[in-house]
C-alpha cells in the first residue's frame, strides 16, 4: 500500500474525489473553507492552465481555481 497521501493535485482532469482533511492554517484555512473546501466534500478536477498552474476544480456546482501549492495541502480519496 502507498503510504503518499493524495492530493487535489494529484487528480487528472475529470476526476473526484471526497475531502479527507484540509493542511492549512489562519486566514488561508478559513479562505478555502468558505469555497467549500471541507472534509467530506466531492470535488472534481476540470483542468489546469498551460503551465499547471492554477487549477480549476468543480465544488458543489462552482468552479474554483486553487494554485498548486494550495492543492498540495487538501488531502484526498479517490475510493467511491
Amino acid at each position: 500500500m502507498d503510504s503518499k497521501k493524495l492530493t487535489l493535485a494529484d487528480l487528472k482532469p475529470g476526476e473526484s474525489a471526497r475531502i479527507t482533511a484540509v493542511n492549512v492554517n489562519g486566514v488561508a484555512r478559513h479562505r478555502l473553507m468558505d469555497f467549500g473546501f471541507r472534509c467530506g466534500e466531492q470535488v472534481t478536477m476540470v483542468r489546469s492552465a498551460p503551465l499547471s498552474d492554477p487549477i480549476a476544480y468543480k465544488l458543489r456546482g462552482a468552479y474554483v481555481s486553487l494554485r498548486r501549492a494550495e492543492a498540495n495541502l487538501i488531502e484526498v480519496d479517490t475510493a467511491q
